[in-house]
């Protein structure tokens, strides 16, 4: 046999071998098979970043609301009817360490008493207005940033609602009181995790150490 002829039959026999091979993997993986694996490959990745998120949110949450650095960087001014203190342990203008962990950088960062005042300070769990997850036990408000409270100071388990705008979705939303304290409460200027904030609220006095 002539050499282009074997050379032809060599080409067909390729021809005819690769076919074979790529016929024989669309019996074994049919093309719905591959679809229905991409589709439930991607869904599942969805869901886990899914699930990643919302652990790392209710994380946040549960050490006191966080939800990053959502406190606005000025706190503003303190609530109308707030009473000062009168001989608090920490002056204004005091720099102080944090022991209190709000949110990230904070425990342990030095601070700058802004404000000290005499109040019933409670914790609170409540649903933002703007949806998401709960925040359970957000440390703090203090009464006189409650809507229509009356006397202080209110029973655990109280419902109220909330007129302070620490974070987003805080102001207007109906919250339940976990627990109140009777300390000196402290506003405080200070730099944590990169972020400078001025008159943030609150720190309560067993949350503060003198710098040594």
């Amino acid at each position: 046999m002539k050499a282009p002829a074997r050379l032809a039959l060599y080409g067909a026999g390729l021809v005819v071998a690769f076919g074979g091979a790529f016929g024989l993997a669309g019996i074994a993986v049919p093309d719905s098979a591959v679809q229905t694996w991409t589709e439930e490959s991607e869904m599942d990745a969805h869901n886990g970043g899914a699930d990643e998120m919302s652990t790392h949110s209710e994380g946040q949450h549960e050490s006191g609301g966080m939800a990053g650095h959502d406190h606005a960087p000025d706190g503003g001014a303190p609530p109308e009817g707030i009473e000062a203190a009168a001989d608090p342990t920490y002056p204004v203008g005091t720099t102080v360490r944090l022991t209190a962990d709000h949110m990230p950088g904070m425990d342990g960062a030095e601070a700058t008493i802004s404000g000290a005042f005499t109040t019933t300070t409670y914790s609170v769990s409540y649903t933002p207005t703007t949806g998401g997850e709960p925040v359970h036990n957000h440390k703090w408000v203090v009464h006189e940033e409650l809507q229509n409270p009356g006397p202080a100071s209110l029973a655990n388990g109280t419902t109220v609602v909330l007129q302070a705008d620490h974070m987003t979705g805080m102001s207007g939303a109906k919250a339940r009181i976990d627990s109140s304290t009777q300390e000196t409460v402290y506003m405080v200027d200070l730099k944590t995790d990169g972020m400078t904030m001025t008159n943030h609220k609150w720190v309560v006095e067993s949350e503060i150490q003198p710098v040594r």
